[in-house]
């Protein structure tokens, strides 16, 4: 069975409550039935907007989820957000080590590892951001910057489970420019992820974890980054602020999940 497609979108530090539910709005009558059976769709608006948005995508098949979160499920860090939180503010995913959050934040590798821990201990999907910088791509250091990675953002993961994440690949020196990596190397970065989840955790869990690409995705190019083998989503920034754009990329992945099953 192929695996299913995906098309999220993180609005990063935009839209208040108000605006997330007029986005919302927006959006639910452009994405009918037969698209969303097709293609699992989540949003990941700010902390602030999630109250906001979650009563209208109940009874939904749109999928919301966090862009942060801490590992602990309570105590002395403030500022900071907990799996339990978002559980209950509606969230079934969240987002974990964004290269913004890595380079600002000076997020590790071992951070997100305890958080991805601890998202899937409160049955949580945790979508993954893995991707090399411009300098470690010049160096020759991407597949060993991937492998360490996902390997050390899955320590500790049983092989069973590892179908349960979403492994994002963005790499760092695509995201916030005008264009995305090629679809070629996307499709080879894809697939040397997947080898990287086959010798760790097995064929099977290499054939049904979802990698999914992230980095200037819009709609000139995202049919082109869809329709690779190993390419099984779309994680899109700013091209999706705006609702019809992102229901139009939805449905050009959709049209993608239906060529794939062919």
């Amino acid at each position: 069975m192929p695996r299913r497609l995906v098309a999220g979108t993180g609005w990063k530090m935009n839209k208040t409550a108000s605006e997330a539910r007029q986005y919302i709005t927006d959006l639910l009558p452009l994405l009918d039935t037969h698209t969303m059976t097709l293609v699992e769709v989540f949003v990941l608006p700010p902390f602030t907007s999630l109250t906001a948005a979650g009563p209208l995508l109940q009874n939904t098949q749109i999928g919301m989820g966090g862009q942060n979160m801490h590992w602990e499920s309570s105590g002395a860090w403030t500022g900071e957000i907990s799996p339990p939180m978002l559980v209950e503010a509606g969230c079934r995913y969240v987002e974990l080590g964004h290269s913004e959050r890595r380079y600002y934040f000076n997020e590790t590798d071992e951070f997100v590892n305890l958080k991805v821990l601890a998202a899937l201990a409160h049955n949580l999907i945790p979508i993954i951001c893995i991707g090399e910088t411009a300098d470690e791509k010049d160096a020759g250091r991407t597949e060993a910057v991937l492998e360490h990675q996902v390997r050390t953002a899955l320590r500790d993961v049983a092989p069973q489970r590892a179908p349960d994440v979403l492994l994002a690949y963005e790499p760092r020196w695509a995201i916030g420019q005008a264009n995305a990596a090629d679809p070629d190397y996307i499709q080879n970065a894809h697939a040397f992820i997947r080898d990287v989840l086959a010798h760790a955790f097995g064929n099977s869990a290499a054939k049904n974890t979802r990698v999914i690409y992230g980095g200037s995705v819009n709609l000139d190019n995202s049919a082109a980054i869809i329709q690779q083998p190993d390419v099984d989503g779309l994680f899109i920034g700013r091209a999706a602020l705006y609702a019809p754009n992102f229901a139009q990329m939805v449905r050009i992945v959709a049209e993608a999940a239906i060529s794939k099953a062919s």
